[in-house]
Protein backbone atom coordinates (compact mmCIF):
# COMPACT_ATOMS: atom_id res chain seq x y z
CA UNK A 1 0.00 0.00 0.00
CA UNK A 2 1.52 3.42 -0.98
CA UNK A 3 2.49 6.09 1.99
CA UNK A 4 -0.02 8.99 1.56
CA UNK A 5 0.99 12.89 2.71
CA UNK A 6 -2.72 13.09 3.83
CA UNK A 7 -4.25 11.58 6.73
CA UNK A 8 -7.41 11.52 7.70
CA UNK A 9 -8.41 13.56 10.78
CA UNK A 10 -9.34 11.37 13.92
CA UNK A 11 -12.69 12.43 16.22
CA UNK A 12 -10.64 14.07 18.64
CA UNK A 13 -8.63 16.14 16.70
CA UNK A 14 -12.12 17.45 15.10
CA UNK A 15 -13.67 17.92 18.37
CA UNK A 16 -10.46 20.13 19.53
CA UNK A 17 -10.56 22.02 16.27
CA UNK A 18 -14.12 22.52 16.78
CA UNK A 19 -13.44 24.18 20.19
CA UNK A 20 -10.77 26.08 18.82
CA UNK A 21 -13.15 27.87 16.53
CA UNK A 22 -15.91 27.84 19.00
CA UNK A 23 -13.27 29.83 21.36
CA UNK A 24 -14.97 32.91 21.17
CA UNK A 25 -18.26 31.91 19.99
CA UNK A 26 -19.22 31.45 16.42
CA UNK A 27 -22.00 30.49 14.37
CA UNK A 28 -22.89 27.14 13.29
CA UNK A 29 -21.85 27.67 9.43
CA UNK A 30 -18.29 29.22 10.45
CA UNK A 31 -17.69 26.45 12.49
CA UNK A 32 -18.42 24.22 9.19
CA UNK A 33 -16.47 25.99 6.86
CA UNK A 34 -13.61 26.19 9.28
CA UNK A 35 -13.47 22.53 10.02
CA UNK A 36 -14.19 21.41 7.11
CA UNK A 37 -16.91 19.53 7.94
CA UNK A 38 -20.79 18.53 5.90
CA UNK A 39 -23.48 19.65 7.79
CA UNK A 40 -24.18 16.33 8.87
CA UNK A 41 -20.93 15.55 10.63
CA UNK A 42 -21.10 19.21 11.89
CA UNK A 43 -24.72 18.52 13.46
CA UNK A 44 -23.01 15.01 14.70
CA UNK A 45 -20.37 16.84 16.34
CA UNK A 46 -22.30 19.36 17.70
CA UNK A 47 -24.88 17.26 19.25
CA UNK A 48 -22.39 15.27 20.95
CA UNK A 49 -20.54 18.34 22.26
CA UNK A 50 -23.79 20.16 23.41
CA UNK A 51 -24.79 16.98 25.14
CA UNK A 52 -21.21 16.20 27.38
CA UNK A 53 -20.94 19.95 27.86
CA UNK A 54 -17.84 20.88 25.83
CA UNK A 55 -19.74 23.69 23.81
CA UNK A 56 -22.91 25.53 25.16
CA UNK A 57 -25.68 27.38 22.48
CA UNK A 58 -26.74 31.04 22.95
CA UNK A 59 -29.10 32.71 21.11
CA UNK A 60 -27.86 36.67 20.00
CA UNK A 61 -29.93 38.45 17.72
CA UNK A 62 -31.76 35.31 16.60
CA UNK A 63 -28.96 33.72 15.58
CA UNK A 64 -27.60 30.50 17.70
CA UNK A 65 -23.86 31.25 18.87
CA UNK A 66 -22.11 28.03 19.86
CA UNK A 67 -19.14 28.87 22.68
CA UNK A 68 -16.37 26.15 24.36
CA UNK A 69 -17.25 25.81 27.92
CA UNK A 70 -14.53 25.67 30.52
CA UNK A 71 -14.46 21.88 30.23
CA UNK A 72 -14.23 22.38 26.29
CA UNK A 73 -11.28 24.72 27.00
CA UNK A 74 -9.87 22.11 29.80
CA UNK A 75 -9.81 19.25 26.67
CA UNK A 76 -8.81 21.84 24.40
CA UNK A 77 -5.67 22.53 26.59
CA UNK A 78 -4.84 18.43 27.44
CA UNK A 79 -5.54 17.45 23.86
CA UNK A 80 -2.52 19.90 22.78
CA UNK A 81 -0.73 18.79 25.60
CA UNK A 82 -0.91 15.38 24.77
CA UNK A 83 -0.23 16.25 20.96
CA UNK A 84 2.93 17.50 22.08
CA UNK A 85 3.83 14.76 24.13
CA UNK A 86 3.01 12.58 21.01
CA UNK A 87 5.47 14.69 18.27
CA UNK A 88 8.99 13.65 18.09
CA UNK A 89 11.81 16.18 17.91
CA UNK A 90 12.11 15.94 13.95
CA UNK A 91 8.22 16.52 13.80
CA UNK A 92 8.60 19.83 15.78
CA UNK A 93 8.67 23.23 14.35
CA UNK A 94 12.62 24.86 14.85
CA UNK A 95 12.32 28.72 14.17
CA UNK A 96 8.75 28.41 13.07
CA UNK A 97 9.82 25.91 10.14
CA UNK A 98 8.25 22.73 10.24
CA UNK A 99 10.77 20.07 9.02
CA UNK A 100 9.25 17.26 7.14
CA UNK A 101 9.42 13.65 7.82
CA UNK A 102 12.29 11.86 6.54
CA UNK A 103 10.07 9.87 4.63
CA UNK A 104 9.26 13.18 2.65
CA UNK A 105 12.41 14.00 2.37
CA UNK A 106 14.06 11.01 1.04
CA UNK A 107 11.13 11.55 -2.61
CA UNK A 108 13.12 14.24 -4.03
Amino acid sequence: MAETTSKRRDKLCIIAEILEIAKNGTLKTQIMYKANLSFAQLNQYLKFMLKIKLIRKIVNQGKDIYIATEKGLDFLQRQGELAELLTTEEEKPRNGVRIPPESLLRRS
